[in-house]
């Protein structure tokens, strides 16, 4: 992980971003999705992971989340996810989009020493520190309309791949923590 990102201790909440390579929309099949899903539980009950908040959207992903070693559970959960992804992808018989996926999964990895054969994620991701309660609502607000203003739904809590089911006293996909 880049040196530019500071960890302050386990006990600071981040806001998280994860974006596939050339935002490709992989997240619109459900399978893929749940791929994401079962890793992110994984990550919380072997990992230490908590998520106050999380959202899938079609080409990346949010996160409002903590761990005593976060930057090694975000670089594990990418890891894998990556592997699972595009093993999915690949055996995947009604993947419409195979070759193409897979064509630009192979083109990014080759621009990185640090890959195999394929690259899903792009290179890093985006960290911000929640230091303040202004910061936390505002990116809570921005995680949960993500979908909203997309154009996807109506109302954040109809989106079933969100923390905003929870929020909204719903049953959601994810063990979270609400943020009181």
């Amino acid at each position: 992980m880049s040196e530019k990102y500071r960890f302050s201790g386990p006990d600071y909440l981040y806001f998280v971003t994860l974006t596939v390579v050339e935002w490709a929309d992989v997240f619109t099949r459900r399978a893929y999705n749940e791929l994401l899903c079962e890793s992110l539980a994984y990550c919380q009950k072997k990992k230490n992971l908590t998520v106050y908040a999380w959202c899938i959207m079609t080409n990346h992903v949010h996160l409002i989340c903590s761990a005593p070693k976060l930057p090694d559970v975000i670089r594990d959960l990418k890891k894998y996810t990556s592997r699972f992804i595009v093993d999915s992808i690949k055996n995947n018989p009604a993947e419409s989009r195979k070759n193409w996926l897979l064509w630009m999964f192979k083109s990014a990895a080759g621009k990185s020493a640090s890959h195999g054969e394929y690259q899903f994620w792009q290179l890093g991701g985006h960290y911000v520190e929640l230091s303040t309660n202004e910061l936390m609502e505002q990116r809570l607000e921005y995680l949960h309309q993500n979908p909203v203003k997309a154009g996807f739904v109506e109302d954040p809590e109809h989106w079933y791949y969100s923390s905003a089911r929870d929020y909204a006293g719903q049953k959601g996909r994810l063990e979270i923590v609400l943020i009181e």
